[in-house]
């Protein structure tokens, strides 16, 4: 009678512990299976990059110019290619992995930094809009704008106003860069921000000393780490 309840006693515990256990390995598996769905869906989370098109789009002397080959490289190195805002815009869709598009005008600028001053600073007096050899096509397509420029008498190049007046930019996030000298940005952002009100303008701008441009990779990745590219 004894050795039948003892053999009773020991199979309900076998049989508990086997319940126990299953119930437990469910758990963890169940655990694991949550775990894996939710490192599945992070991954499966589009990069800011992928979830938005985006268009660099800039202005540069040396795109804009009679006769670079002229020039002493030494004494005027922006007015030859790539061109200091040209170098930016160059690291921004290599980063960014979005298009690329050089704002040029049908007459162009004068090789000579003194003339090509000069008429920027008539243009910016007559509020003229330089006639463009062409616009971006499809700007609906884009989500994004990186937008660059020289200073050039305390603000942007009036070629850059003639790209932006031909476009609409209602809801589109830019970013602005610009490459200058002791101006600083100057009044660039408020004139730029007048013409396009409607977008979405981050006041987060990166700007550079011109001379300083050509070794700014390493500044240009930073900013465009913290805008989350």
């Amino acid at each position: 009678m004894k050795k039948a309840m003892l053999l009773l006693l020991i199979c309900s515990i076998l049989i508990f512990s086997v319940a126990c256990g299953g119930s437990a390995d469910t758990e963890s598996g169940q655990a694991e299976a949550s775990q894996e769905s939710v490192q599945t869906s992070e991954s499966a989370k589009p990069s800011r990059a992928e979830a938005s098109r985006v268009l660099v789009a800039y202005f540069t002397w040396a795109d804009n110019t009679e006769n670079p080959e002229g020039v002493d490289e030494m004494a005027s190195p922006s007015v030859h290619a790539p061109g200091h805002v040209a170098q930016l815009a160059s690291w921004i869709q290599e980063r960014t992995g979005g298009d690329s598009f050089s704002i040029r005008v049908t007459e162009p600028y004068s090789s000579d930094w003194d003339e090509c001053l000069d008429r920027a600073n008539q243009e910016k007096a007559e509020g003229t809009r330089p006639k463009l050899v062409e616009t971006v096509e499809n700007m609906d397509d884009y989500d994004v704008i990186f937008l660059g420029y020289p200073n050039w008498w305390y603000s942007c190049p009036m070629a850059l106003i003639s790209s932006l007046e031909e476009q609409d930019f209602s809801g589109k996030q830019v970013y602005l860069f610009c490459s200058h000298g002791t101006g600083g940005l100057a009044n660039s952002v408020e004139d730029i921000t007048e013409v396009i009100p409607d977008a979405d303008l981050s006041d987060n701008v990166f700007d550079v000393y011109e001379e300083d441009a050509s070794s700014s990779r390493d500044e240009v990745e930073s900013w465009l780490q913290e805008l989350g590219y």
